[in-house]
């Protein structure tokens, strides 16, 4: 959530970022009224209170009629007291929840628009010219057949469309993606976790992810836990909660985690294969730092990530997320999407974003500096999703048999493999 004090101060720049966001803007000021009454309210419960307590101390000391006056006029003033009372509850309560509904302020110089209206910031790598190589390419679903390392048909069978088994070299290919995106992640400092897959509601509504995202989340009625949909979550609420030191930031994990996506708003998207499912794995990069250096801890998540792309001899582009894209819970964000042949255009592979402070203040996650105790920022950044991973992995280092060349960086955790050989034609 944003800071009280900074929309009372400058309503206008939150009414620019809800309307960057595509959001109503309406709730800005209706927010505003609900803080005013909050404060109000809370002020006259003060002052009631205050009198309640001088009319206590005079009660003891009087006598007769005097004794009676003072006796009723405290009993109207109890009255008060209580009716003052709900009236803040009810203030605070409504205040809070329209603060909830409120994402987070969008960063300066972020592009204003939708899903397309992106900016290109790089391009890196080099896309293959099949054509001059003499073979049309294959897609990574026929190549996994192949390879016998993709099985969907299977999965449908027995979970449903956007399920699949990875098999053979598709399981160990997980394997060795999964570990060398962590040798990377420790090399650089982070923290190897393994977190949990489900969570509690204040985990989820905490990061952000029951707002706009909340028709994506699995939810299990019966025990009130959420699936994960990323590793951020657990990551995010490990701190709920705490004060930290200052002289302990920045603190960096890396976590590994199962995760889950309805997919709801995806209907007859990407439904060949394996780009967009139900259930994948990933690591993700998550930062507590000091507010100041929020801005420089998201150009280093996205360096690890240009890093791992890079290792992996893949043609990429990072882009500038536009504002109505942006996720409730980040200020900025930058997607590195890796270009996939057999689609003729880049998909998105990784995103980091950076939350400033939105999410600490609704998790109560502070940091304590001196005397001075306040809210932190919080970070994220993929690493590596598995499939989508393997998609381009397959596609772009695929050959005119089938094979599948192996990069470099993958090859020690593949038993030394320089290529996947085919199994069936």
């Amino acid at each position: 959530m944003i800071d009280l004090r900074l929309l009372r101060e400058d309503p206008d720049r939150v009414r620019a970022s809800q309307r960057a966001r595509g959001e109503d803007v309406a709730l800005v000021d209706a927010l505003l009224s609900a803080d005013e009454r909050r404060r109000s309210s809370g002020v006259r419960f003060d002052e009631l209170r205050a009198e309640q307590k001088a009319l206590g101390k005079l009660i003891p000391k009087a006598a007769g009629d005097e004794k009676a006056e003072l006796l009723k006029k405290a009993g109207q003033l109890s009255a008060d007291v209580k009716a003052a009372d709900a009236d803040r509850d009810a203030a605070d309560t409504e205040t809070q929840e329209l603060l909830q509904r409120l994402g987070n302020l969008v960063h300066p110089d972020v592009p204003v628009g939708g899903e397309e209206d992106f900016v290109t910031l790089e391009t890196h790598g080099t896309i293959r010219d099949f054509a001059a190589e003499g073979f049309e390419p294959r897609d990574h679903l026929e190549l996994g057949q192949i390879l016998a390392a993709i099985d969907v048909e299977r999965g449908a069978k027995v979970s449903g469309s956007r399920f699949y088994f990875l098999t053979g070299v598709g399981a160990l290919l997980e394997l060795a993606l999964v570990n060398a995106a962590m040798a990377q992640a420790t090399a650089a400092g982070f923290t190897p976790m393994l977190t949990p897959a489900l969570v509690r509601p204040q985990s989820m509504a905490g990061t952000g992810f029951l707002g706009q995202a909340a028709q994506d989340v699995y939810h299990l009625a019966d025990d009130d836990l959420y699936l994960v949909g990323t590793s951020e979550v657990p990551l995010a609420a490990y701190h709920m909660d705490e004060i930290l030191d200052a002289d302990r930031l920045p603190l960096r994990y890396a976590g590994f985690s199962p995760c889950f996506r309805r997919e709801a708003g995806s209907h007859g998207k990407d439904t060949r294969g394996i780009f967009r499912v139900h259930q994948f794995d990933k690591v993700e990069m998550f930062s507590y730092v000091a507010p100041e250096d929020s801005q420089a801890e998201h150009q280093r998540l996205l360096e690890w990530e240009k890093q791992w792309l890079t290792s992996l001899e893949l043609p990429y582009r990072v882009i500038d997320v536009a504002s109505a894209d942006l996720g409730s819970s980040a200020a900025r964000k930058f997607d590195c999407e890796a270009w996939i042949p057999t689609q003729g255009k880049y998909r998105e592979l990784t995103s980091t974003s950076d939350c400033t402070e939105f999410q600490s203040r609704r998790l109560s996650i502070r940091v304590r500096d001196g005397k001075q105790v306040k809210p932190l920022a919080t970070l994220n950044g993929t690493l590596c999703a598995v499939p989508r991973t393997i998609v381009a992995i397959l596609e772009n280092h695929q050959q005119a048999d089938g094979s599948v060349r192996v990069p470099e960086v993958l090859r020690p955790y593949l038993g030394g493999r320089e290529v996947l050989e085919p199994v069936s034609k």
